[in-house]
């Protein structure tokens, strides 16, 4: 009796698994998800808490009886329930594995769409600074900048004077610097946003 007790209770020890890494797998997926941000250009701490949470429930609901069968077919000393938290384990792991190389695979979008739009307000800058009248040219380097399509499309403006004036330009970067750069009236981009919205 005793001898099976502790058969027992040496498997549940070894198969207790799945939640410590359910928790350690949520937390990561956390960090994961704001420094490494699988879509967009950022995501908070909360929402990849919340997304990992999700993702690995849904892996143990959904993974860990088929794979826990699978398995026990090759380990069939295994207890089904210790198959079950092996299996579940090992599903919570894939996905926050799989988070990791989504996230790592979208930063270098990030790194180039933030390229791309310090390439568009220096362009924007260096045309006002040369062309845009005095008033506008003295704030050059006050820019706003509006994104109409990323990585392809800005709209950058600079403040005038005191009487609330703005001169904008939209930039391309893509085309070459001489033609990359027009301007776009002087309406300010809190309105473009407001009609974008």
């Amino acid at each position: 009796m005793e001898a099976g007790w502790l058969h027992r209770a040496r498997w549940r020890w070894r198969g207790a698994l799945m939640w410590p890494t359910f928790v350690a797998a949520v937390i990561a997926d956390a960090v994961i998800a704001h420094v490494w941000p699988t879509a967009g250009d950022a995501e908070s701490l909360g929402a990849g808490l919340l997304a990992g949470m999700v993702a690995s429930l849904l892996a143990v609901v959904l993974c860990s009886p088929p794979l826990g069968a699978l398995l026990r077919r090759v380990r069939p000393d295994l207890p089904s329930a210790i198959a079950r938290n092996y299996a579940g384990t090992f599903a919570v792991s894939t996905v926050s594995v799989t988070f990791l190389a989504i996230g790592l695979a979208h930063h270098g979008a990030i790194v180039r769409g933030a390229a791309l739009l310090h390439e568009a307000v220096a362009r924007a800058e260096a045309y006002i600074g040369f062309r845009a009248p005095a008033e506008f040219r003295a704030n050059a380097q006050r820019t706003d900048t509006f994104v109409i399509q990323p990585g392809a499309i800005y709209r950058v403006c600079v403040p005038g004077g005191r009487d609330g004036r703005w001169y904008c330009v939209v930039v391309k970067p893509a085309l070459p610097v001489s033609r990359s750069v027009i301007p776009a009236g002087s309406e300010p981009n809190a309105l473009m946003a407001q009609g974008a919205g």
